[in-house]
């Protein structure tokens, strides 16, 4: 087989009498049965119909002859799932860090309340400040 640049330079008719091994067809059908390319990335590099890399797939795929159906995902799907995982695992790490710093602080501050005897942390009581001292009335 020559050079892919020589094939995109050929004519459609040039381009039907090309010939594939069947080495090379096996290897291409493998790894689209193992998900590490597409049938439309096959036929985008190597300028080959869908029908033919169909009737490859047919004629060798491991899987279609043991009658296992392959789950397509999209490709694009699969790494928003991973950089979901991702972006979640990253959250999570950084709650535990400000958990972790949330709790060191607290500490300090209980430590500081009885070391100095002062009450450091605001305790809020039942009773509320006047604040503006209008509510609802308008002063015009």
């Amino acid at each position: 087989m020559a050079n892919l640049k020589d094939y995109e330079k050929l004519t459609v008719k040039e381009r039907i009498n090309r010939y594939f091994s069947e080495d090379f067809k096996r290897k291409k059908v493998s790894e689209i049965d193992r998900n590490l390319s597409s049938v439309s990335e096959v036929c985008r590099v190597y300028q080959v119909s869908h029908t033919a890399v169909y009737k490859w797939i047919y004629q060798y795929s491991v899987m279609r002859k043991k009658g296992i159906k392959q789950v397509v995902e999209a490709k694009s799907d699969s790494r928003k799932i991973e950089a979901l995982k991702e972006q979640i695992k990253e959250l999570e790490r950084i709650i535990g860090e400000k958990q972790v710093k949330l709790d060191f602080q607290e500490k300090m501050i209980e430590i500081a309340e009885k070391q100095y005897q002062i009450d450091i942390k605001k305790k809020f009581s039942g009773k509320r400040s006047s604040g503006t001292g209008s509510k609802g009335t308008s002063t015009k």
